[in-house]
């Protein structure tokens, strides 16, 4: 009996999560029948409606306090608006991602999207090696990958999977198609990008993430874990390291970035400074935040306080 019961909850919550799989695909392929730019603003204000109404509000609103103590209610709720609104556009911008990024490197003003640090992409093409690209949860970061694949440099991709393992086999096929090599984000992945590192290729990973059990580290002055993945990849293979990121601009446009390498920290020994690297991470990503504060994630839990709210 109890072997019954728990095949049968087993098979309620695979039935839960096959529902809700084909109720995003469908509203996916709803949108896909829209004109792109009139998908993707209806988006933007259905979040902005559904949003607020959500627990996840909260968060978002207390993580918007502990970052931007100087800003008032007022300027954090339009923040906090604007956010749901850049979630909102992220996921119908996946529908036509195909669509959208039009960059053409010989007409390189001619379509939405454009693109800073064309040399450091050719340079990296032309002469292979490993790096490592890191950038944030901010604007489409989704495009980075896109972009790369279109200059002829492919970058093995470490992303953390959809938990609803439909979508998630969905997700995976999309990516693979656009963006070359990916790695889901577990216990083995560092082995998996060490040895595309090895093999004198890239790769690029998202640095603010949640964390359990990283280094010890702040982000906007408060206390957080940072996975130092990155930072001992670096130093095993003593490799590149190039900060991108993706910036939404008016009239749906987008604008990819890609800055020179960064200079590491290193300890008394000549070896890159693990600690030190991680927060290197943070502050950077925290400088892109403030310049753009509603187009990162701010619903996620980075500083692991939502059991405390």
């Amino acid at each position: 009996m109890k072997l019954f019961l728990t095949r049968l909850v087993l098979n309620l919550e695979h039935f839960r999560q096959w529902l809700i799989a084909q109720l995003v695909f469908g509203l996916l392929s709803a949108l896909k029948i829209l004109p792109a730019d009139f998908a993707i603003d209806m988006a933007d204000r259905l979040m902005r409606w559904i949003g607020p109404k959500t627990s996840r509000h909260r968060l978002m609103l207390t993580n918007l306090a502990n970052a931007f103590p100087e800003k008032d209610e007022a300027e954090r709720q339009r923040i906090a608006h604007a956010a749901w609104g850049h979630m909102g556009r992220m996921a119908a911008e996946y529908v036509f991602l195909d669509h959208l990024f039009d960059f053409d490197p010989e007409r390189p003003d001619a379509g939405r999207v454009e693109v800073s640090g064309i040399p450091i992409f050719m340079e990296l093409k032309d002469n292979p090696r490993p790096f490592i690209v890191f950038t944030a949860h901010s604007g489409n970061f989704e495009m980075l990958p896109v972009a790369g694949a279109a200059f002829g440099l492919y970058v093995t991709v470490l992303f953390r999977p959809p938990n609803n393992p439909y979508v998630a086999a969905k997700v995976f096929d999309f990516r693979a198609r656009r963006m070359g090599k990916l790695v889901p984000s577990h216990a083995g992945s560092s082995f998996a990008l060490a040895r595309q590192l090895e093999a004198g290729s890239g790769v690029g990973v998202l640095v603010d993430q949640k964390f359990r059990k990283g280094r010890d580290t702040t982000f906007f002055g408060q206390p957080v874990k940072t996975n130092p993945l990155l930072a001992k990849l670096a130093r095993q293979f003593d490799c590149e390291v190039y900060p991108a990121r993706c910036i939404r601009l008016p009239g749906n446009r987008f604008r990819l970035e890609i800055e020179p390498a960064v200079t590491l920290p290193r300890t008394e020994r000549g070896q890159i400074d693990v600690d030190a690297t991680a927060q290197l991470l943070n502050d950077k990503v925290e400088s892109w935040v403030r310049q753009y504060p509603e187009q990162w994630l701010w619903y996620h839990d980075r500083w692991n306080i939502k059991k405390t709210l």
